[in-house]
């Protein structure tokens, strides 16, 4: 890098009739509001230490001076490009817009406007010359304001508007009327930056990211940014890769504010983590543990270990795995609310609320993997994971985030880049070496504790049962608790412990049988309410009319349902009417529910 030159500037010397751009590595203007009130109470305050009425005005020039920082620029041939500290040139320019629009009507105007545009051949253009911020500043410093609507506009936009509002609002009224001439002159005159210049783009760039990696300057993804195009040498691929990047940015922001950041934690973790903080007093973040906090810190320190060497490995980076793993990532989150049966185990583990999963699925998958291997690898991933899930569930054990990622995280580096019969063998033989199994489902039972996993385990077999029938239902509309009519889950026998007395000696006997797997049901939350008191002989016509799981207590499922029929013989499931449901009805139903969810849940599943 050549040798920086850095020069302090005021105000004035940096706008005066002067053009800037704002660099591609700068992000939107996204100041809020209390960013402009610190401002603004930084340079009055600093401006209240020198000032006293009665002063003339050519002693503003005796006044101290208020360092606010630096600015980074690389050179151009018509206008320089703002590298860093566009936030606080924004936010200046907002304010001497709304400190001209203050003085019109004054006679110690002071001349600023070249400070904000400048005219040629009667066209006005703002000294920072973005064309998506043109009509919004026109309408500002016309202090017209009604000519505009933010609606529709960028983000930056929107943001320039909301924040001369702002300014609007938290500007000292003692500073409208006297004084204001003298805090002009102050301003533009007393207030310095340091202006540091690069030659070259590359150089620009490693200033930038030098410069701030500290605080909250920035997202980790825009310091990820800074650094990965730094190292890029030819300006032609730099230019390429960070379109690419902003596209990609652009498609992960789409699905969520911060997907860019839950992205590049996954993707690390998932390819390049190799050591986790240990469960004990006195331990120290390890790879897994600073990813999730500042992964831009720990690709730098750790490039060698993820394979950045130099720029070539830098560009393939950007612009070859980024993408990939982006347009894979957008694959999981899309059929994590949006189901499909191609990848319906991404689905459930997302309705559980398993976000480990795309950490896990992404581990699985090379930057060599076609589009086909890809595909199959998230199914056989994420069946593992639906598998791990149930298991766990079933035996009352917690799938909160802290209880499995370390499971989570093994997991994930054994099976990573592993063809798709390696991942085959390795998590089948994990299945097999679980501690838990299916035969929780014995004891299985409704708890404030279960209440969701065993909603959707009910789910899971009445839409099992109901597809394998030939039945056109759909398992999102068992599980969507934001529907007008959500389904609740059902007890067959209704809380009347007294009519029961005749097969339990205490109320919570009765209670602990109730609530059992094998006496629960979904229906739609209306009719789990209006059946709520009714005996089970007073129910069963009515379940006939609900979901197959439901309906089969009824003996009319039994009758002109051909493929209903066959479907239950030919998987082996015991089903038969119940015409009074009894306490061995529970247990029944118990095991029927068990030999579905073995068949659900079947590890042979994998190897298909």
């Amino acid at each position: 890098m050549q040798k920086i030159i850095g020069k302090e500037k005021s105000l004035s010397d940096l706008l005066s009739n002067k053009k800037y751009t704002i660099h591609y590595y700068q992000r939107e203007y996204r100041w809020g509001k209390k960013q402009i009130e610190e401002l603004i109470d930084d340079l009055t305050g600093e401006f209240y230490e020198f000032y006293e009425v009665g002063n003339s005005r050519d002693m503003v020039e005796q006044y101290g001076h208020y360092y606010l920082g630096s600015i980074v620029f690389s050179s151009g041939e018509n206008q320089a490009a703002i590298i860093d500290g566009q936030q606080r040139l924004t936010s200046l320019t907002l304010l001497l817009i709304y400190l001209n629009n203050l003085q019109k009507n004054s006679a110690e105007k002071v001349a600023i406007d070249h400070l904000i545009f400048s005219d040629r051949h009667g066209v006005r253009s703002f000294n920072i010359n973005v064309e998506e911020r043109e009509k919004c500043l026109n309408a500002l410093y016309t202090d017209n304001i009604s000519t505009f609507s933010p609606f529709g506009e960028p983000e930056s936009v929107r943001a320039i508007f909301e924040r001369y509002q702002d300014i609007s609002e938290i500007y000292p009224e003692d500073l409208k009327e006297e004084a204001l001439p003298y805090f002009i002159d102050w301003l533009i005159y007393n207030v310095d930056l340091v202006e540091i210049a690069a030659f070259t783009e590359q150089d620009a760039h490693k200033i930038f990211v030098s410069m701030n990696d500290r605080g909250l300057s920035l997202t980790p993804t825009e310091m990820l940014k800074g650094f990965l195009l730094s190292e890029i040498k030819s300006d032609k691929q730099r230019d390429e890769a960070n379109e690419i990047w902003k596209s990609q940015i652009l498609e992960l922001t789409n699905i969520d504010v911060k997907a860019d950041d839950d992205f590049f934690k996954n993707w690390l973790r998932a390819q390049f983590a190799e050591s986790i903080r240990e469960t004990k007093k006195g331990a120290v973040n390890e790879d897994f543990d600073i990813i999730g906090t500042t992964f831009h810190k720990w690709v730098r320190e750790n490039q060698k270990k993820i394979g950045l060497s130099d720029s070539t490995d830098f560009e393939q980076f950007v612009l070859e795995y980024f993408p990939k793993y982006v347009a894979i990532y957008k694959i999981l989150k899309k059929y994590s609310v949006e189901f499909s049966k191609d990848f319906e185990c991404v689905f459930y583990n997302a309705e559980r609320n398993f976000t480990l999963q795309y950490q896990v699925i992404l581990s699985s998958i090379s930057p060599n993997d076609t589009d086909e291997t890809v595909n199959q690898k998230i199914q056989i991933v994420s069946r593992y994971i639906d598998q791990f899930i149930a298991r766990r569930s079933f035996n009352f054990k917690t799938l909160g985030y802290n209880s499995v990622k370390n499971a989570m995280f093994v997991i994930s580096k054994k099976i990573r880049r592993k063809s798709i019969e390696e991942l085959k063998i390795i998590l089948i033989k994990e299945l097999e070496g679980m501690e838990f199994d299916l035969d929780g489902i014995d004891n299985f039972y409704l708890s404030v504790f279960t209440i969701k996993n065993l909603r959707h385990a009910l789910a899971r077999i009445t839409y099992y049962l109901e597809n394998g029938s030939g039945l056109n239902t759909k398992f999102s509309d068992y599980v969507d608790r934001e529907s007008k009519n959500p389904y609740d889950i059902e007890h067959v026998w209704s809380d009347h412990y007294e009519r029961f007395q005749d097969q339990f000696t205490t109320d919570k006997e009765f209670q602990d049988a109730r609530n059992r797997f094998g006496d629960l049901l979904l229906l739609p939350q209306d009719k789990n309410r209006s059946f709520n008191d009714a005996e089970y002989k007073g129910k069963l016509p009515m379940y006939f009319g609900e979901n197959l799981l439901a309906k089969s207590l009824n003996e009319k499922c039994y009758q002109n349902n051909p493929q209903f029929l066959r479907f239950i013989e030919s998987e082996g499931f015991e089903f038969k009417a119940i015409n009074d449901f009894s306490k061995e009805s529970i247990e029944y139903r118990q095991q029927l529910y068990k030999s579905i969810s073995q068949k659900i849940w079947d590890i042979k599943l994998l190897e298909k």
